[in-house]
C-alpha cells in the first residue's frame, strides 16, 4: 500500500530524536544497476491471468510494517508505504514500491537520496496524514527537519535511514525503488511497531 501526499511546506520545528548535525556522509559507489530482466517486462505479463480485486483481497490478509519515505525537491514530498524491505547487508540496501501516478512519484524520480521512517505503534496519525489524499503531509502537527543530504527527516520514529537511490525498475504501474543506506539509526526507547492490516492501522499484540 502506499498513498502519495500533497507537498506542504516546511515546518520550523527542530529535530528532536533525530541527530542533524551529523556530517553527510561520503557517497559509497556502486555498480551500476543491472538490466531489468525479462520479469519486469510487461510484454511478460498476462493481464488476464488473476483478477486484481481478488488480488487485493488476498494482501489485505497480509500484516505488513509501516513506514514513511520522504525525498527532497522544490518542496519536500513524502508518502506512507508498507512495502519496505530490508534486500541486502552487504551493502546495506532496501527496496520500497511507489506509485508512479501519485504526486510524490516525481520528486522520487528525480531525488539521488530518500529518507526511510519505520512507525511505532503511536504514530497512526502520522501514517494516515502521509498517506490522506488533499493534506499537507509536512504542516503542523508534523514534526520534522532537514537531515543529511537535504533530506526531510521525521521525528519520534522507530528508526530511521538516509539511503542513496540506486536504481528505479518499473513493475506495472509503480516502481521498485532499491536504495543504499549512508546514514540512520535506532529511535529512543524501542516500541511496538505500527502495522497495516486488513485496511486498518493495527499494534503488535503480544
Amino acid at each position: 500500500m502506499t498513498a502519495s501526499p500533497d507537498l506542504g511546506t516546511p515546518a520550523t520545528t527542530s529535530l528532536g530524536a533525530v541527530p542533524t548535525s551529523i556530517p553527510a556522509p561520503a557517497p559509497v559507489p556502486l555498480p551500476p544497476p543491472p538490466a531489468v530482466t525479462g520479469a519486469l517486462d510487461p510484454a511478460a505479463f498476462d493481464s488476464t491471468a488473476f483478477d486484481s480485486t481478488a488480488f487485493r483481497a488476498v494482501f489485505r490478509r497480509h500484516a505488513a510494517g509501516v513506514a514513511v519515505i520522504t525525498a527532497a525537491g522544490t518542496r519536500p514530498a513524502g508518502f506512507t508505504a508498507t512495502s519496505l524491505t530490508s534486500v541486502s547487508a552487504e551493502p546495506p540496501l532496501l527496496s520500497f514500491g511507489i506509485s508512479t501516478t501519485g504526486s510524490a512519484w516525481r520528486t522520487v524520480a528525480e531525488a539521488t537520496h530518500v529518507g526511510v521512517h519505520i512507525l511505532g505503534e503511536h504514530q497512526e496519525e502520522v501514517a494516515a496524514t502521509f498517506a490522506r489524499s488533499g493534506a499537507d503531509r509536512f504542516a503542523p502537527p508534523t514534526a520534522w527537519g532537514p537531515g543529511p543530504y537535504g533530506v526531510p527527516l521525521l521525528e519520534d520514529v522507530q528508526a530511521w535511514l538516509v539511503a542513496r537511490v540506486v536504481a528505479r525498475i518499473p513493475a506495472g504501474d509503480h516502481r521498485i525503488v532499491v536504495a543504499q543506506a549512508v546514514a540512520g539509526a535506532p529511535g529512543g526507547e524501542a516500541a511496538r511497531p505500527l502495522l497495516y492490516h486488513h485496511g486498518r492501522y493495527n499494534a503488535l499484540r503480544h
